[in-house]
């Protein structure tokens, strides 16, 4: 097993690409977002321009119905913006199809939810595996790379648990090998402790802190001030725009 220092999960892939953005992990350009029509109109997002860089760690925060869980979906290629460019490690993703972006999704991105998410009849590494059956990843190698993220969460010995025997900060651990298994250039974790009791919560971000160190470029939506603060960044969202950093 690699060491922490030379991992293979450790730092994030990355194409080349002639694109100055390349060095920024997320850029978006006036990037705005409206539900509804005529007088229902919703402006989720109004003309936010936001740059991550990469290998840091940024905490999206702000009151509910602030833009901070819309941006998260726009920035996760689960939501297209209304109008304004988008890229995610150099490319150009706001205009793609469907299909390319869940080719993106899958590869380039690793999602951590406040529910798990995890199959019930499956077991850990099982779980793990999934996201690198759709990159074509050749069986023996989906589970040896499992094993690798389970073991670097601190579940090796739960490698054919199943989530019904795993406590809640275990599954969640489950979901965050899963997130980085595909090595992707970016984790973005929406509310990741909210389920979880104060101590799991310090353990499951001391994880997220050791991924940083280790050159993961991640993205925490947050209302959590402990969450927060350990970020080496905090955006804060009022009524769809970046007011403060």
């Amino acid at each position: 097993m690699p060491s922490p220092a030379t991992s293979s999960l450790q730092g994030p892939s990355s194409t080349q690409s002639s694109d100055p953005t390349t060095q920024t992990t997320v850029r978006l350009e006036n990037v705005t977002k409206s539900y509804g029509q005529g007088e229902t109109t919703v402006h989720a997002l109004a003309g936010v321009n936001l740059c991550v860089e990469a290998g840091s760690y940024c905490a999206i925060m702000g009151a509910s119905g602030s833009g901070k869980s819309t941006a998260m979906n726009v920035i996760g290629c689960l939501d297209r913006p209304s109008s304004g460019r988008y890229f995610l490690d150099g490319q150009d993703v706001a205009t793609l199809d469907d299909d390319a972006l869940a080719h993106i999704r899958n590869r380039n991105l690793g999602f951590v939810f406040q529910q798990f998410h995890l199959l019930p009849q499956l077991t850990a590494v099982e779980n793990v595996m999934l996201p690198m059956i759709y990159a074509n990843v050749e069986k023996q190698e989906r589970r040896d790379r499992a094993i690798e993220a389970l073991t670097k969460v601190g579940l090796g010995d739960r490698l054919n648990n199943k989530p019904t025997q795993l406590s809640g900060g275990q599954q969640q651990r489950v979901a965050i090998a899963r997130a980085i298994v595909n090595r992707p250039v970016l984790l973005l974790a929406d509310e990741p402790t909210g389920a979880l009791d104060s101590h799991t919560t310090q353990e499951v971000l001391n994880i997220f802190d050791d991924l940083h160190r280790s050159g993961m470029t991640i993205v925490v939506v947050t209302h959590e001030d402990e969450v927060g603060a350990h970020a080496d960044r905090i955006i804060w969202f009022r009524d769809g725009k970046v007011i403060e950093e």
